[in-house]
């Protein structure tokens, strides 16, 4: 079978659980490359047996973060570049697509759209996500936020990528379902709690006006104070959230958390 002419990257630290899943589903891709961060667990030797990559990253805290720094430094074969973490999994049906998509040649790049899981259940309501995650490297970047002085986060996690030229999008989505714990979801949270609310500072200061609507609606809502009643109301009541049983009221309720910890947080900050 030939390969797609695209490379994977997949950005790792102590991924040994979910790893094994993701990287057995990119077989059909031409080049697999994963940018490791100092793992302590098995996640290089799986990696490596399993026919990837192995590229190591180290921060220093300055621009670039991760996924900027494969796409200046990694030895990327294929103009096409696929940026996955390691709980997301693609599937037969999203590759078959991409692999026809990325021949269009008035496209450079498209957007993702993920099936969520928590807690083990597939979630068939609330809010989807969705991020631009597959590009072509001579068209797209990740924003480079100004930074040095606040992050603790190594990766692009908030970050989007600014990409020239038409932006389409893949229909069939991919499945995101961490095996890691719940307590594992409540940390990570936990520092993009931090980060944002560090952020929204900034954007305080700079006046920054290269927001997309679904940022400036959720900066005005923080404003407010009313971001974490307005998510939960969306999330379980509009989007139908109740449907997905106690899984689904869980979910709405920590996003609505993760919501009320960015406000905290803000407040604290403008104390210091």
């Amino acid at each position: 079978m030939n390969k797609i002419p695209i490379t994977v990257i997949v950005s790792v630290k102590n991924e040994e659980l979910n790893l094994p899943s993701c990287l057995e589903k990119l077989m059909r891709f031409a080049q697999i490359v994963v940018v490791d961060s100092g793992s302590t667990d098995d996640t290089m030797n799986i990696a490596t047996a399993m026919g990837a990559e192995v590229v190591q990253f180290q921060w220093d805290g300055k621009f670039p973060k991760k996924r900027n720094w494969a796409l200046q430094n990694a030895n990327l074969l294929y103009e096409w570049i696929l940026f996955l973490d390691a709980d997301e999994f693609v599937t037969d049906e999203f590759v078959n697509e991409v692999a026809i998509k990325i021949q269009d040649p008035l496209y450079n790049g498209y957007t993702i759209q993920f099936e969520n899981y928590f807690m083990g259940k597939k979630l068939r309501y609330g809010y989807g996500f969705q991020k631009s995650a597959l590009f072509k490297k001579s068209k797209g970047a990740y924003e480079k936020i100004e930074e040095d002085l606040w992050s603790h986060l190594d990766m692009e996690v908030h970050e989007h990528p600014i990409i020239e030229g038409k932006v389409g999008v893949i229909n069939a989505k991919v499945v995101h379902k961490d095996f890691k714990n719940l307590d594992h979801y409540i940390a990570k949270h936990n520092a993009y709690s931090t980060w944002e609310a560090q952020r929204y500072l900034q954007l305080q200061q700079s006046k920054n006006s290269d927001l997309s609507l679904n940022q400036k609606i959720k900066y005005s809502l923080l404003n407010t104070g009313l971001l974490p009643a307005v998510y939960f109301i969306g999330a379980y009541f509009l989007k139908f959230g109740f449907l997905d049983g106690k899984e689904g009221f869980y979910l709405a309720r920590f996003k609505a958390h993760y919501f009320f910890q960015i406000q905290t947080k803000v407040e604290s900050l403008k104390v210091k």
